[in-house]
């Protein structure tokens, strides 16, 4: 499969109690996402996808394993066991007495895609970020080092399709003269923490679920040794690459930049490729909306709007996740974080490619 379409329910029964598990049909890839560990058991019908997992969450040693898990999943659980959740069975329960989120999804066909193994993963992730008081983000996290030895830590956060890696693999390419090091610390997901009243990033994979169609020509052939093509004849065709190490992920990073990638407004006098807010009301509105051009990544097709950009796990705790959110963009703000929006034009017909690359440029031109 090539799509991944609704979003993960959360449900009021463990899943895990309907379903009987085979134990020689199921392998397990033990998952260090971010600061967290999750087991993921895949079934063997979908072994192709599990083993993908190598390329994009660190693989949990002997001794990680000695702690108990922060979430479990099951990826293909077979026959009609989660039948009793409705016609989307993708679901995850919040265990509060044994502190620790369960989730499944059953081993259909139409489940045979890796952004429901990479997805689940991640919403998972993201209500445990939450849970602890830190604030989760859809987007791309990535330090640039110039070299002029200037750094900046910048935040993209944007829905599936916006532009947040395209445009920063056209940073690298157009800025290759005077970027000493770009290091992607999150690709897709991630979390902030206060650390002294500072703002700091850290990651959750250290590999990328990218569309072929969206990357520079001939990048996909540049990184063949160690890529994981999917779908490769159909539309959104996808690579799976490792892009940084673990240490580097979870070190930590203090955040200069904080920008909403918008893909859909043409650039002109009054959208101008990036703009500053005044503060943190009008910002919230405007990632909060979290609208996006669909790109064809899900069944969704349009203009659409998410709140926060992200439908994995902020929508399921949006009391939780309003109250983090305020509280954090106030810190941006009172910290003189330049918090703002870059438009792509990645959703708009004919610039694909030369939408990200003029915003690679202006962001290039900003942070130096």
């Amino acid at each position: 499969m090539n799509k991944r379409t609704g979003q993960f329910k959360k449900v009021e029964q463990n899943p895990f109690e309907l379903i009987k598990i085979k134990k020689d049909e199921w392998l397990c890839y033990p998952a260090k996402v971010g600061k967290l560990l999750i087991p993921v058991y895949f079934h063997n019908k979908f072994f192709e996808l599990g083993f993908s997992l190598s390329n994009l969450f660190e693989l949990a040693n002997d001794k990680d394993l000695e702690r108990k898990p922060d979430a479990l999943y099951l990826f293909g659980v077979p026959g009609g066991c989660l039948d009793h959740f409705g016609d989307l069975p993708t679901v995850f329960f919040d265990d509060e007495k044994n502190d620790l989120i369960v989730a499944a999804v059953p081993n259909q066909d139409e489940f045979g895609y890796f952004g429901y193994l990479k997805k689940m993963i991640l919403t998972l992730h993201n209500i445990k970020i939450m849970k602890n008081g830190n604030l989760p983000f859809h987007g791309a996290l990535v330090k640039i080092k110039l070299r002029n030895r200037k750094e900046s830590t910048i935040l993209i956060i944007g829905d599936t399709g916006a532009g947040k890696s395209e445009t920063l693999e056209a940073l690298r390419v157009i800025g290759k003269d005077i970027i000493a090091d770009l290091e992607i610390i999150a690709d897709d997901m991630g979390s902030i923490e206060l650390k002294n009243g500072q703002p700091v990033g850290y990651g959750s994979e250290i590999g990328a679920f990218l569309r072929l169609d969206d990357l520079q020509p001939g990048y996909a052939f540049g990184q063949i040794d160690r890529a994981i093509i999917m779908s490769a004849n159909q539309v959104n065709a996808r690579i799976v690459i490792p892009v940084n190490s673990f240490n580097n992920v979870i070190k930590g990073s203090r955040i200069n930049y904080v920008l909403y990638a918008n893909n859909y407004e043409k650039i002109d006098e009054e959208h101008p490729i990036i703009d500053k807010f005044d503060n943190s009301t009008d910002a919230l509105k405007i990632f909060k909306e979290g609208m996006v051009m669909s790109k064809g990544t899900t069944t969704s097709t349009g203009l659409t709007h998410s709140y926060f950009a992200n439908i994995f796990g902020p929508p399921q705790y949006m009391e939780l996740h309003d109250k983090l959110s305020k509280k954090y963009f106030e810190v941006f703000f009172k910290e003189e974080i330049f918090v703002g929006q870059f438009r792509t034009s990645l959703g708009l017909k004919g610039y694909e490619i030369t939408g990200p690359a003029e915003a690679a440029k202006e962001l290039l031109k900003i942070i130096s």
